[in-house]
């Protein structure tokens, strides 16, 4: 039988590479309270977290698009107040920096903003891809200035595929097979990290084998 040799690791960010989850909550908490939406953490936690901002505040029950759209956009510029809360996965990253130097490939794969990414990134010390990033999907005024700068003192993903860049949001295993399709690799070359069970089925689906990580 022939060894495949795994030749990239895909990362969920949100609870795998990096604990946000508090500094989101708070940021949603401050977002909707700001409107008139009260919202405390403990709801917030235990019905909504993990969702795509478009589900949650449709879910919250806000029906209006545009409201739901002033909301995300007034999140995304609240979310950096609370980074103090955030913290990087230490070792799953000095792993992938380690699987670099040794040739593979590392990507964040997410259903999270790419906003709100690209801002922890930042943060933390971790660039995003070397290469001219393609033309952003989420074109709203809020992102605009959003992608991870020069500076990269831990060091780069080689790739992220995010919020609207994939159309099905996980449990779907699209987001995995498209980082794979990119790279060029089957998913016996792919090594998965997930915190969420839907992200976890998502790993499960995609064929890839996956590990799960708990912040």
């Amino acid at each position: 039988m022939t060894d495949t040799r795994i030749r990239l690791i895909l990362l969920d960010f949100d609870g795998t590479l990096a604990d946000t989850r508090r500094a989101n909550t708070l940021a949603y908490v401050a977002a909707l309270g700001e409107a008139g939406y009260p919202l405390t953490e403990e709801e917030y936690e235990a019905n909504y977290f993990g969702m795509r901002c478009e589900e949650f505040l449709t879910r919250f029950g806000i029906a209006d698009p545009a409201e739901r759209e002033r909301l995300r956009l007034r999140k995304i510029a609240l979310y950096p107040s609370f980074f103090d809360s955030v913290r990087l996965n230490r070792p799953l990253w000095e792993f992938c920096r380690q699987f670099q130097a040794q040739g593979g490939r590392v990507w964040i794969v997410s259903t999270g903003s790419r906003a709100n990414i690209d801002h922890v990134m930042r943060h933390l010390g971790i660039g995003g891809p070397e290469e001219k990033r393609e033309a952003a999907t989420e074109t709203a005024a809020a992102d605009k200035g959003a992608e991870t700068g020069p500076e990269a003192p831990l060091g780069r993903v080689d790739g992220i595929l995010a919020g609207p860049d994939i159309p099905r949001a996980k449990p779907h295993p699209d987001c995995f097979l498209e980082a794979m399709r990119r790279e060029g690799c089957s998913p016996r070359e792919t090594l998965i990290f997930e915190d969420s069970p839907i992200g976890i089925e998502a790993a499960r689906r995609s064929g890839a084998s996956y590990f799960v990580v708990k912040l």
